[in-house]
């Protein structure tokens, strides 16, 4: 198939790429930045909010398929519809398994879970979205299929609870610096490989069945967050890495860009049954484990130092926290706000 990216170069989408290419597809990637093409994958230079360029692109191309990796604003979405109905068999909007509702109900989630995290503007910017090609879908057959990846990783990332795309907690950990952990990082998460989410994602693409279908694709490893932070001292040599227990609300007041994508995300547990992937895909297997994935992640990084991403500005803000809890963190123990450590 002749399988257009919108994306693909980033942290799930390169990794998408290369497992499409190795299975004999065409794949063209759209993007407007400079970062090369992942191997055997071909570029196509169109900012994605330019209809021109957009159909102009489309025209030179001529997908079969098209993955959006990138939209989460409506207009972007609109003209996606505009310059793709009619001539693709499929059109696949990769949307996020944090449109889930907050608090979760019934454990583990299922694509049939209550929908509409109130608070995250990005989740519920995504659940626009699949609502609007749900209808497109009903109404005309627009051929649509969602997919929900929740905290997907690859080379380029160490996830962790504050930035995944930099290196900078693994960083202080590698330093005998201390980090903070919401809540003692007792809560359950789900960590995917983007090498097998992609394996997933690819068994859809030309499934006639898949249409008018939502998938959510993970792994079925589950960690908890002090769990994971282990995982990445061991993958970096921290031997007894500083782990401090701070309230998530704390942290949020400190640093409030995390109420959305700590507080009503990876402070929730984040478990989900692959059923039906499953059932779609029998190939799909999530095979890296976390222990394993994380120090290919952090082995790469290192032969890699310019791909590391040390913010300054996140170290500030992690200091800043840990500064904030020394000075206030026995008055909201006190108050019962964090069961003593």
């Amino acid at each position: 198939m002749k399988i257009l990216l919108i994306g693909g170069t980033g942290n799930i989408s390169s990794e998408c790429a290369l497992w499409l290419v190795s299975q004999g597809h065409e794949v063209v990637a759209l993007t407007r930045g400079r970062g090369a093409a992942p191997e055997g994958c071909r570029l196509v230079r169109a900012d994605r909010k330019d209809p021109t360029g957009m159909r102009a692109a489309a025209a030179a191309v001529r997908p079969e398929v098209v993955v959006n990796f990138l939209g989460y604003e409506m207009e972007e979405i609109r003209l996606d519809y505009e310059v793709f109905h009619g001539s693709i068999r499929q059109y696949v909007f990769i949307s996020s398994a944090s449109v889930y509702a907050t608090p979760h109900g019934p454990l583990p989630l299922t694509e049939a879970s209550a929908l509409g995290n109130t608070g995250w503007d990005y989740s519920l910017k995504k659940l626009e979205c699949e609502q609007w090609l749900l209808a497109r879908w009903c109404e005309n057959g627009f051929p649509l299929s969602i997919v929900r990846p929740s905290h997907t990783y690859s080379k380029l990332w160490v996830p962790n609870a504050v930035s995944s795309a930099s290196y900078v907690v693994a960083a202080r950990m590698e330093q005998g610096k201390p980090v903070y952990l919401h809540d003692g990082g007792e809560n359950l998460w789900t960590l995917t490989a983007a090498s097998d989410f992609a394996v997933g994602l690819g068994g859809l693409l030309g499934q006639a069945a898949a249409l008018g279908e939502v998938f959510h694709i993970t792994s079925d490893e589950v960690l908890t967050w002090h769990q994971i932070y282990a995982e990445i001292a061991d993958a970096v040599g921290a031997r007894a890495p500083q782990i401090v227990p701070v309230p998530t609300d704390f942290i949020c007041q400190t640093v409030p860009r995390l109420v959305g994508s700590l507080k009503a995300d990876k402070a929730q547990t984040g478990v989900f049954d692959n059923a039906k992937i499953k059932r779609f895909v029998p190939t799909f297997h999530c095979r890296k484990s976390f222990h394993a994935g994380v120090a290919e992640s952090v082995a790469w990084l290192r032969a890699h130092p310019e791909q590391m991403s040390l913010k300054p500005e996140l170290n500030t803000e992690i200091e800043t926290v840990l500064a904030a809890w020394r000075t206030e963190g026995a008055a909201w123990r006190s108050a019962g706000s964090l069961p003593p450590s």
